[in-house]
């Protein structure tokens, strides 16, 4: 199956990922997505969606390129999805590559991510394209 690549960087056309991100987070609502996006794209935020021949979004990555103290220019992709009905035909790879490809272009010396503990698929498809487990992701919830 071929598949075509898109950077998208306006709010609009981030929509067309909202299926795909609903497949990993099922409790937001497309108003708190578009919310969220809406302020994130204010941070440099955007998304590269993948799509099938025909046009619909089956993967997509949030990108963040920024500078941190301890790995200097970095690419963080955030929400990656591959919808589940196109995993194991090498979607999941190509995301990846053109991913890694971006982040050369933009001079960035490291690729991040975090990964749910539970998905236990990608920490194998991670480690095996060259990541390591670095730290611990702590969060609170200051609401609850």
């Amino acid at each position: 199956m071929k598949f075509t690549f898109q950077i998208v960087k306006d709010e609009a056309g981030m929509n067309d990922a909202y299926g795909l991100i609903k497949q990993l987070s099922p409790n937001v609502t497309h108003e708190a997505y578009t919310q969220y996006i809406a302020d994130m794209v204010k941070s440099g935020y955007f998304q590269v969606i993948a799509r099938n021949e025909e046009k619909k979004a089956v993967a997509v990555s949030g990108i963040w390129i920024a500078t941190k103290i301890y790995s200097g220019k970095y690419m963080e992709m955030d929400n990656v999805v591959v919808d589940q009905a196109c995993r194991n035909a090498g979607l999941g790879k190509q995301l990846y590559d053109y991913c890694l490809n971006l982040a050369k272009e933009n001079g960035c010396a490291v690729i991040m991510l975090d990964a749910y503990l539970e998905n236990e698929r990608a920490h194998k498809f991670y480690l095996d394209k060259g990541f390591i487990k670095r730290g611990y992701h702590f969060l609170k919830w200051l609401d609850k």
